[in-house]
């Protein structure tokens, strides 16, 4: 009989080390996975498009119930089949409803839970996180008949909330305790191009402030009260105020956690028959919340469990390419800088670009691109492999075809 593996989590990240396992060692583990959404795998981040009408539900797949059935893949998925208790002794994994499957290695891929503030009055209607496709559906649904969207958070999933439900019709309010908008990624120059551009689409922000309070009216959110006296008419409240790793299950079985499920270089738990990948886990003290280190540890989770043990994870840099409301962004390294850096600037208003490189002693520590990202591998490059730009420090700004071609 084949060694058996079941899959708690139905997401981008355990599913990414299924289909990696199924390239590397086809037919090795009998695969059982259980997900708490009545979903196959689908694409977390393109929720957004189907918030706003370009996609639908369909297309935002990238394993249907076919595929399941197709590679012997079994699949308990919906609310009931949501894992409550692992049996590590028995090597058993326990469902809402009861269903058991018992196992030999055993991956978590929780993923992570939108943090939603505990601000007095949140539990009524109309108050919810961005995360899932309920979250969409319900968004949707709201906006036919309402009129007013707050959104808290002015980081990237906050920002494409709005955009979305704009374009919904709805009249939209972002409200962000940072002073400027995706201040992890952006500095206050590049920020405010942003901020511009959206505003011009019809979004207004208040920044420097949040939600005091949240007023109902028939159990239904009604306003927002702000810590400035501001009051804000709210028909939706969304939370968009990050994430914080799912590990409730792992830590009610025992596993080590600390922010996340702590795992070592080759995605092992404290458990050495228990893998896990994703935004639930930590890694040398590190949590993830970008897709291509989840996916890099799928593959070296993959490899791990087809026996290739030399395969070891390792931290990717930390650059983020974003993508907000159709305005390219890119941003990597120290892009703030300190006294030892030199700054270089280039700012196009009518154009709507945005450059900034920081060097120190000749080596470039950080940049952000926004509205022109083409040279975005190149920068990355050079911020990775500490290359000195001495003798191209004159056109640096200007990218990596003109000196091509100065060549």
């Amino acid at each position: 009989m084949k060694p058996k593996l079941v899959v708690i989590g139905n997401g981008m990240a355990g599913m990414r080390t299924v289909d990696e396992l199924i390239q590397t060692a086809p037919g090795r583990y009998d695969i059982t996975v259980f997900g708490a959404e009545p979903h196959g795998n689908y694409n977390r981040i393109m929720l957004t498009p189907v918030l706003f009408g370009a996609k639908s539900i369909a297309d935002i797949m990238i394993h249907d119930f076919e595929w399941y059935r197709k590679n012997r893949i079994t699949l308990h998925c919906g609310p009931d089949k949501a894992v409550v208790d692992v049996d590590r002794e028995r090597r058993c994994v326990i469902a809402k409803d009861g269903t058991c499957a018992f196992y030999d290695k055993l991956l978590i891929a929780t993923g992570s839970l939108p943090l939603m503030l505990d601000i007095p009055g949140r539990d009524v209607d109309g108050v919810l996180g961005f995360r899932d496709i309920a979250d969409v559906e319900t968004m949707i649904e709201k906006a036919t008949s309402k009129r007013h969207a707050v959104i808290l958070g002015g980081g990237l999933l906050g920002l494409e909330a709005a955009n979305g439900l704009l374009q919904r019709g709805m009249q939209v309010s972002v409200i962000n305790r940072a002073d400027h908008l995706l201040n992890r990624q952006l500095d206050r120059k590049a920020a405010a191009f942003l901020q511009r551009q959206l505003a011009d689409k019809g979004i207004r922000f208040y920044l420097g402030t949040t939600i005091e309070r949240i007023d109902q009216r028939d159990g239904h959110i009604s306003a927002v009260r702000l810590d400035d006296g501001s009051v804000l008419p709210a028909d939706l409240l969304v939370m968009s105020t990050g994430i914080k790793p799912n590990i409730s299950l792992a830590k009610r079985i025992g596993l080590e956690c600390q922010h996340g499920i702590v795992v070592d270089d080759g995605m092992r738990s404290s458990d050495p028959a228990i893998y896990s990948v994703g935004e639930c886990v930590q890694h040398r003290g590190e949590l993830f919340g970008l897709v291509a280190p989840v996916y890099e540890q799928a593959k070296v989770c993959a490899r791990q469990l087809s026996g290739l043990t030399s395969s070891q994870y390792k931290t990717l840099s930390s650059a983020t390419m974003l993508k907000v409301t159709g305005i390219d962004l890119f941003s990597v390294g120290d892009f703030e800088g300190d006294s030892e850096c030199h700054i270089l600037q280039l700012i196009d208003h009518d154009l709507g670009v945005y450059k900034k490189i920081v060097l120190r002693s000749n080596i470039v520590v950080g940049v952000i691109l926004y509205g022109d990202t083409s040279d975005s591998a190149w920068y990355l490059n050079l911020v990775k492999d500490r290359t000195s730009i001495a003798a191209i420090r004159h056109r640096l700004m200007f990218g990596q075809t003109p000196l091509a071609n100065a060549a």
